[in-house]
This record gives structure tokens, sequence and C-alpha cells, in this order.
């Protein structure tokens, strides 16, 4: 009896494989960091500039399909997708009145005449800048949470309240707080002159930088095994959750180190925009496809591949980039120029730029409360209209 009840807690003890999709499909879609922070630096390697490097190719190569792919993927699911017609009638604050209140805020803002406004273009620029900065951070540490519960509720531990506070201050922590010093730290934060060195002083000196550096990398690497350790020590450790705390650290303490901003920025985009794809192509392709409005009765074809849906927002990313990249406020990141030449040049010095500016705000801002929305699994509604994603 007790070598059964031993063999038996060993056998627990025993990692569990439980992928999103498969092995493959999470190397691809969401453990991506993995390969690619490897790949990133042997193609980074013998290049004083990185910017002039094979890396910015890579990144290109994924900007194009993934950048506004990601963004319009919750407004997919959410307006296309017959699964979460219904939450646009039950939960209409969220997925009606809050998006269409956000997109008229960012027109007024941009369009209203300087002589109602007392304020220059540009400074709304650099405010709402600043407010994207801040949104986005948590926006990403958001996604590392809700995929570090996934994979815990793969494993069987979606009860497990602990765990489930372990994750939450981790993402916020390591994946939100540190990235945002880290790149104060470098000086890569969008308008930092403005607002981030004000608040620091004149007075923090290159010896106090150098603390918070070491301070920084000092706690990613001890939160990292403190996380490892209880994961490994739980009665279904999870192989899945172990790989995906390796890799947020793995990106971080890129933050720290890398010799240039940039290759840090590339593995944070990529694997942030194609978990975000990815997961939206399985819950559109595995969720209801019963007859819906006449415009998702027509996308239903799409809606029940997920390879499709991919297509679909990988080609309408190409086609927004040269309209919503002029919020990228600088030209460092003008992808679109290589793809469409004079015409994108033009719309970023064109009279249309403030509604440009306005739409490409308004998309993010929209995104980060969509994608919120609808992978909200403390609600009831939301898992039946996502039960695609969760049912791999």
């Amino acid at each position: 009896m007790a070598k059964g009840q031993l063999r038996g807690n060993r056998e627990a003890k025993k990692p569990t494989i439980r992928w999103i999709k498969n092995p493959a499909w999470d190397l691809v879609w969401v453990l991506n960091a993995l390969w690619l922070a490897p790949l990133v630096l042997l193609l980074a390697r013998g290049h004083d500039d990185v910017r002039a490097s094979p890396v910015d190719g890579l990144f290109f190569a994924f900007a194009v399909p993934l950048w506004f792919g990601h963004r319009v993927s919750s407004a997919w699911l959410a307006y296309a997708t017959p699964a979460y017609r219904h939450l646009l009638a039950t939960q209409r604050l969220r997925f009606v009145v809050a998006p269409l209140a956000i997109a008229v805020a960012c027109f007024a803002l941009f369009l209203t005449p300087e002589s109602v406004l007392p304020m220059p273009l540009t400074e709304r620029v650099v405010w709402l800048a600043v407010l994207d900065y801040l949104l986005v951070s948590h926006h990403f540490a958001a996604q590392h949470f809700g995929l570090l519960s996934l994979y815990r509720a793969r494993a069987g531990r979606s009860s497990d309240a602990v765990t489930r506070r372990l994750d939450r201050w981790f993402a916020l922590v390591v994946g939100g707080g540190f990235v945002v010093l880290a790149d104060a730290l470098a000086g890569s934060i969008a308008f930092q002159d403005r607002w981030i060195d004000p608040l620091l002083g004149e007075g923090w000196s290159d010896m106090f930088a150098r603390t918070l550096h070491d301070g920084g990398v000092s706690f990613v690497v001890i939160l990292t095994a403190l996380m490892l350790c209880v994961e490994l020590r739980s009665q279904r450790a999870s192989l899945p959750r172990v790989a995906y705390v390796l890799s947020v650290s793995s990106m971080v303490l890129f933050a720290f180190l890398a010799r240039d901003p940039f290759l840090f920025i590339v593995l944070w985009s990529v694997q942030h925009w194609s978990a975000a794809m990815g997961l939206a192509s399985l819950a559109a392709s595995g969720g209801d496809q019963a007859p819906g409005t006449h415009w998702q009765r027509l996308l239903a074809p799409i809606n029940r591949r997920g390879w499709a849906v991919l297509l679909v927002l990988a080609v309408a990313s190409t086609l927004l980039l040269p309209v919503l990249e002029v919020e990228a406020v600088t030209d460092e990141y003008a992808y679109a120029d290589r793809i469409f030449g004079e015409a994108a040049r033009w719309l970023r010095s064109s009279p249309f730029v403030p509604a440009l500016l306005a739409l490409g705000f308004a998309t993010g801002f929209i995104h980060y409360l969509l994608d919120r929305a609808v992978f909200r699994f403390s609600s009831p509604e939301v898992r039946q209209a996502a039960r695609g994603l969760l049912r791999f």
C-alpha cells in the first residue's frame, strides 16, 4: 500500500504536458521567443549597427503580417464571428459603447482646431503617446498573465488561487514593471525626455542607473527561479508553463542586457503579436459556427478555418500598414515605404495626418479594451464564446 502510494505521488509530480494546441503550434505562435532570441543574436553578430543587420529584415518580415493584424484580431472575434454575437447584446458597454466612445474621443482630440482646443497637434501626439505607452505596457503584461492562466488551466489547475496570484504578480512585475525600467534606462521610451527624465530629475547619476540595472537583472533572475521552483514542486507541474516563464524572463533580460534596445523590441513585439493572432485563429475556427448576421454568414468559410483567419488578418495588416504606421510617430519603423513607396511617404505628410493619427490611436486603445473583453474568461458567456480556444 505504501509503495503504491509512493509511486502515485511520484507520478503526480511528473510534469504535465498540456499545450494550447500542440508543441509545434505553441513554439511557432506563443513560445517563439525561445528560438527567436538565439536567432536574433546570431543575425546581429558582427554588426555594429543592428538596424543595418539582418535583424531588421527579420523584423520587417514579421511586422508586416503581424503588427496591425494582431490589433484587429480581437475586433475580428467580437464582430466577425457568430460565437461572440450574443455578447454584443449582453455586454454592450464593453463591446459597443466603450469602443465608440474611445473612437469619438480620439478623433475629437486630433480634429478639434486650436482655436477651440489651445494645444498644438504635436503636444496632443506627445501626451497621447505617453498614455499609449502606459496602457500598452499593462496590455503586454496582461497577455502574459492570460497565457500563464491558459497553461495553468490546461494542467488542470484553473482553481489554484495561489498559483493564479503568483502568475499575476510575475506578469505585472517582470513582464510589466521591469520592462518599463529597462526601457527607461535604455532611453527607448517614447518622448522620454518630456515625462520620464523630469520625474527622475537631473540628479540621478550613472552609479544610480547602474544600481537600477544590476538590481533589475538580479530581481528578474530571482523571481524567475522562484516561479520555476513553485511550478516544479506542484502536484501537476506543467512543462509548457515552465517554458513560458523562461520565455518571458529571457525577453526581459534582453531588455536589460542587449547592446541595442532594438533587439529586445523585436522579441517583445513579435511574441506578443503572434500570440494574439494565434489565439484569435483558434477561438474563431473552433467556436460556434451557427449562422449569425448576414455579414457573419459571408465570413463563415473563413472562420471555419484557422489558417484562413490568419491569412485575412495578415493581409489586413499589410494593407493597414501605411495608414496606421503614422501613429508610430517616428520614421524609424516606416516599413510601409518598402512596400508602398511614395504613397506611404505622402500619407505621412498629407493633410490627412490628424485623422490618421486619430485612427491609429483609436484602434490601439480599442484593441487594449477588446482584447480583455474577448478573453475575459471570468465571464461564463465569454468562456462559451471562446470555447474553440479552450477545448484544445
